[in-house]
């Protein structure tokens, strides 16, 4: 798994993303549950880093356009 970075949401506690597998990690806080989005590229990682509400940014751009799986 990429390296976790915390974020600022009330939400999603981390965020790790592995440029070469083009794997994005998501760790929610209420859970400690983490997921494992493919095929994200890039300037999507960078856009939600950026995005002022990570969630909805997760809700409306992330989940709905890429495969992604719990982490066990």
């Amino acid at each position: 798994m990429s390296n976790m970075v915390s974020v600022d949401s009330s939400n999603i506690e981390a965020i790790g993303y592995d440029a070469k597998s083009l794997k994005l990690h998501v760790r929610f806080l209420e859970s400690g549950k983490t997921y494992v989005f493919y095929g994200v590229p890039d300037w999507r990682h960078e856009e939600f880093m950026k995005a002022e509400s990570k969630g909805d940014y997760l809700n409306n751009e992330i989940k709905t356009h890429y495969r992604y799986d719990k982490v066990e």
